[in-house]
């Protein structure tokens, strides 16, 4: 389980660091639309700070145009994750203009959280399943920021294939618990999307996500993140890692990109604004942090995080 402060504890033992990375990727905050389309149409989607975009083809196709990444074309049963909340468009074909953006088309309420978009031109029938989600945890936040402008789900694997079939009939008919079924079968699709990304992309076997993979120097990263309020120091880190001092300082900060001591410190503020965004408050975090003061904290949390602590929890009244 997560706690309020961001520590992840485990009723077993607990699985490998990528594994835990992996686990808290949980969306929250998602809103899924089913767009009935008809050619030629355009959708041009927004950007969404922290956010992540996803789009299925149920039936019809589709062109994915994403900054950073050539157009593709979209086929029944293919899946693809926009992960960085970038603006893109996806349209029935590589000339159709931008008749629309999305958010301000007219639009069927379902739930507070669904909805059905109807919009084209009267030709070639497409449907979209898509969704806009927000991963909480700052692990999730770290892995979502390191992948590539898009993500592609293989459609040909057994269990994808299954999952998309079930994604596309949950949106097609008006059901008890409709939304749930989406966002678990979203959960999975998603996890599945980067779980490939990891395992096929050279990219990822460098930096922080290399880093989890490595025996020694992941275990310590996964101590942290377990317990980002422990009185960590090189040493302690360096017997989590079964290393010297000296050599785990030097491969942690090849691997990672920055020295042990600073990455706790940053991941303790990370892990304090989740926990701002929880209701936690500054004299808490202040005191779990061993800070002698709330100042000091404050002036800690925005030299970290770039934002003051009282600035998060603004953000957060605000969208309550």
């Amino acid at each position: 389980m997560t706690t309020a402060t961001g520590s992840v504890t485990y009723p077993w033992t607990p699985v490998e660091p990528l594994g835990e990375a992996l686990h808290l990727l949980r969306m929250r905050g998602g809103f899924y639309c089913r767009s009935e389309l008809s050619a030629p149409w355009g959708l041009e989607m927004p950007a969404f700070t922290d956010s992540s975009s996803f789009h299925m083809v149920v039936s019809g196709e589709a062109w994915l145009d994403v900054p950073g990444a050539p157009p593709a074309r979209m086929l029944p049963g293919e899946f693809a994750v926009v992960p960085h909340g970038a603006g893109h468009v996806i349209r029935s074909e590589p000339a159709a203009r931008r008749t629309g953006r999305v958010d301000t088309l007219p639009q069927q309420m379902i739930g507070d959280h669904y909805s059905v978009l109807q919009h084209g031109g009267g030709g070639e029938p497409t449907v979209l399943v898509c969704g806009i989600v927000e991963f909480d945890h700052p692990t999730a936040r770290r892995l979502v920021s390191l992948l590539p402008p898009v993500l592609w789900m293989d459609p040909g694997r057994n269990t994808a294939s299954q999952l998309l079939a079930l994604m596309a009939e949950e949106a097609r008919r008006v059901r008890p618990g409709r939304e749930a079924v989406l966002t678990r079968v979203a959960d999975i699709l998603v996890i599945l999307s980067i779980r490939d990304w990891v395992e096929s992309d050279p990219a990822a076997q460098k930096g922080w996500v290399g880093a989890l993979q490595d025996p020694q120097v992941g275990r310590a990263l996964a101590a942290v993140h377990r317990g980002p309020e422990q009185p960590w120091s090189v040493a302690g880190l360096a017997r989590e890692a079964a290393m010297s001092r000296s050599a785990f300082a030097a491969r942690f900060t090849e691997l990672v990109g920055e020295p042990p001591m600073r990455y706790v410190s940053r991941w303790r503020m990370e892990t304090a604004a989740l926990a701002l965004r929880r209701g936690a408050t500054v004299a808490e975090l202040a005191a779990r942090s061993g800070y002698e003061s709330e100042a000091a904290f404050a002036r800690a949390f925005k030299r970290a995080t770039g934002t003051s602590p009282g600035a998060v929890r603004r953000r957060v009244s605000v969208r309550a």
